[in-house]
């Protein structure tokens, strides 16, 4: 079973697109973006188990400069929205 959880980062003023771009390219990473608010980036990761995650945040994530402070969410549960739900039923068709 696989672990998903969104990584929320604080990072330096002005580095956010470049820093998403770095961490978009790691292959745990589902999908990152810049945001607005509180935190400058979120990324969304999915690992094998949890020591998986925790190896990922400390060698890749937290070893980048320009990351001050991050904050990690681990997914309990999920549930598709009706448009990805409506596309996996066009799919099976």
């Amino acid at each position: 079973m696989s672990i998903k959880a969104y990584v929320l980062l604080k990072v330096s003023s002005g580095a956010e697109r470049e820093v998403c771009k770095q961490i978009a390219d790691f292959e745990e990473v589902l999908d990152a973006s810049v945001i607005y608010g509180e935190y400058d980036i979120i990324a969304k990761v999915s690992v094998e188990e949890l020591e998986s995650l925790e190896i990922f945040l400390s060698e890749n994530i937290r070893s980048i400069p320009s990351i001050m402070l991050t904050s990690t969410m681990i997914v309990a549960r999920e549930y598709k929205g009706k448009a990805k739900r409506n596309a996996l039923k066009v799919q099976t068709l």
